[in-house]
């Protein structure tokens, strides 16, 4: 039996998810999409079998058709969508950030909570990388020791001067980093500092590159560097050191090339090679659990907690202070 799935949000990330869930998942079909900009949801639906175009969110969730959602639209309307879903009790998939307020991610996890199941996941895709997931499996199994610290760089060739802000280097590019951290090391941020050095030339007014602390709850530490105009690729790095040992991510090309006295490899160019099977293993796996009803991966917990974090790391930015990260008690539901 085939998932319907209705998404919301046809602009780049969401017009990717269609041709995936299209050409390259199986039991998965398109039925439905939205989007502010009709045109841009007609011309994502002309490239399905049979996707019907809705003129809102809500009426596309209300659809029979509909059996889960996928919501690729922009941040700050996410909650609108998401509450109806649960309400519908539809599965929802539902690209970062899960909200743009820690308000809004309270009351979508109070929502989801009285449903009494798990229904929503949350686009954290590097959970889903094979090079992450073995980094993953060493430290589980306690081959290397107790992790003491994780180093992870994130670094972007270059990001749209016009489009993009000091702030998102933190809302919208370390949160992968500060996912990452929190799902590696299996423990919560306390507190995050954050420092600017001397800033890049080419990156106009921008405070890049960052480098963030963050002290988790277990005494662990976790740094971040974040460089969004390095110029020479997309190069994601990270490395846990432990009590009796290391591990660290190993490069995606499959050979190194020595020749004229110079070795090489090639950097991906942007996020979307670098982590093309993240996407696909993260949506398979949403698949068969939205086909059973629920949802898996990173809940809305670790997307309340991620938002919590980014709002401290933001502050700490700003003022050159260490700042407490507070959460709520986590409710039962998304314990392990």
């Amino acid at each position: 039996m085939s998932l319907k799935i209705g998404v919301i949000g046809t602009g780049m990330i969401g017009q990717d998810h269609i041709r995936r869930i299209t050409h390259v998942l199986p039991n998965c079909e398109v039925t439905a999409v939205s989007d502010v900009a009709r045109a841009r949801a007609e011309a994502a639906a002309a490239k399905t079998s049979n996707a019907v175009v809705h003129d809102d969110a809500a009426s596309l969730i209300a659809a029979d058709n509909v059996d889960a959602v996928l919501i690729a639209s922009w941040g700050p309307a996410h909650e609108e969508a998401i509450m109806p879903a649960l309400a519908a009790g539809k599965p929802v998939f539902c690209e970062k950030p899960l909200a743009t307020t820690q308000e809004a991610c309270l009351r979508i996890i109070e929502a989801e909570v009285a449903t009494g199941r798990r229904l929503i996941q949350v686009g954290f895709m590097r959970r889903y990388d094979a090079a992450y997931k073995a980094l993953k499996a060493t430290v589980d199994s306690g081959e290397i020791g107790a992790p003491l610290l994780f180093h992870s760089v994130h670094r972007n060739a270059s990001v749209p001067q016009d489009l993009y802000t000091s702030d998102m280097a933190v809302s919208d590019t370390m949160v992968h980093d500060i996912d990452v951290s929190r799902w590696l090391l299996d423990d919560e941020v306390a507190r995050v500092r954050v420092t600017a050095a001397k800033p890049n030339s080419v990156g106009g007014k921008l405070r890049d590159p960052i480098f963030a602390v963050m002290e988790m709850r277990g005494g662990a530490l976790a740094t971040v560097e974040v460089s969004v105009n390095i110029g020479y690729g997309y190069d994601i790095r990270g490395e846990i050191s432990a009590e009796k040992g290391a591990a660290s991510l190993g490069e995606s090309n499959p050979i190194i090339v020595k020749s004229s006295e110079k070795f090489s490899g090639r950097v991906p160019a942007d996020w979307r090679e670098r982590f093309i099977d993240a996407y696909d293993a993260e949506i398979a796996e949403w698949v068969v659990a939205a086909s059973r009803g629920g949802s898996t991966g990173p809940s809305a917990w670790d997307g309340y907690a991620i938002t919590a974090v980014s709002d401290a790391a933001l502050k700490a930015a700003n003022t050159g202070e260490a700042v407490e990260v507070s959460l709520i008690d986590r409710p039962a539901l998304y314990d392990k």
